[in-house]
């Protein structure tokens, strides 16, 4: 059992389940072509099953080694429903979990160790991103609301409606294409370029700056606890060869003291 554990968590193993799922990924992103799928599609259909089933011995493996620990571990619970998603039926009532398989590129955040700290850096963000995305929220409808009553009349293709008006808006918070929507606007009313400036600057320059400000402190918050958890771990290790290095030499002085008594 020790030996089948070592074999699971050697580095080799991990290198070679990241080559296969990056070579699931190009097989299922080849498989959309109709082309590749007239001339290679059995084979492509081969290497998809066969990239199945090396997943599913390496879950089995892990719940053999880890048993009930396996559980423990978040990111083998991922592991475990994504390749659980992949042995469904893909047909009748369930062909939609064909569309699903793509699922399985996922599994490189659970094996690739940065793609790990980014994606708990995001979950450990998640607080403090509900009160901003609190925020955008009430940007949105207050400014939805008064787009709606100040441009339903000029332009009811775009603020027709308090749906269209917000879906409008949020569009022009990602900056697309709202130079357009404005100049059309100012023909009628010049001044609603007044309006768009400090929407965009409330919504975009301010809020969505807070946004990424929280997301990028936490991952430096994250980073620096991983980088005190190494120190840490070697720190540790050095204590461990610095205690063993001076049992060696007592161990050596008591057999010189030994020889010399002689």
């Amino acid at each position: 059992m020790h030996a089948l554990q070592q074999f699971i968590e050697h580095r080799r193993f991990s290198q070679f389940i990241i080559a296969v799922i990056v070579i699931n990924a190009i097989t299922l992103g080849m498989e959309t072509s109709p082309g590749m799928m007239a001339g290679f599609g059995h084979w492509l259909h081969v290497l998809d099953t066969a990239a199945l089933a090396i997943f599913t011995v390496e879950i089995a493996l892990k719940l053999v080694v880890y048993r009930l620990k396996f559980f423990r571990d978040p990111w083998n619970v991922f592991d475990l429903a994504i390749v659980s998603v992949a042995l469904m039926p893909a047909s009748g009532a369930f062909s939609v979990l064909r569309a699903m398989r793509i699922l399985r590129v996922l599994r490189l955040v659970s094996i690739v160790p940065s793609m790990r700290r980014v994606v708990a850096a995001l979950l450990g963000a998640l607080p403090g991103l509900a009160s901003i995305m609190a925020l955008l929220v009430l940007v949105l409808y207050v400014a939805s609301v008064m787009a709606t009553k100040l441009f339903r009349d000029v332009s009811p293709e775009f603020f027709g409606s308090l749906g269209g008006s917000a879906f409008t808006l949020f569009q022009i918070m990602t900056m697309e294409g709202w130079a357009d929507i404005a100049r059309e606007l100012m023909v009628v009313k010049p001044w609603a370029w007044v309006f768009f400036l400090g929407y965009l600057i409330v919504s975009t320059f301010t809020v969505l700056n807070l946004f990424i400000a929280v997301v990028v402190n936490a991952m430096q918050e994250h980073v620096a606890e991983d980088l005190k958890a190494e120190a840490d771990k070697d720190e540790a290790v050095a204590h461990a060869e610095r205690v063993e290095l001076l049992n060696e030499i007592r161990a050596l002085r008591a057999a010189v003291q030994r020889l010399e008594a002689r």
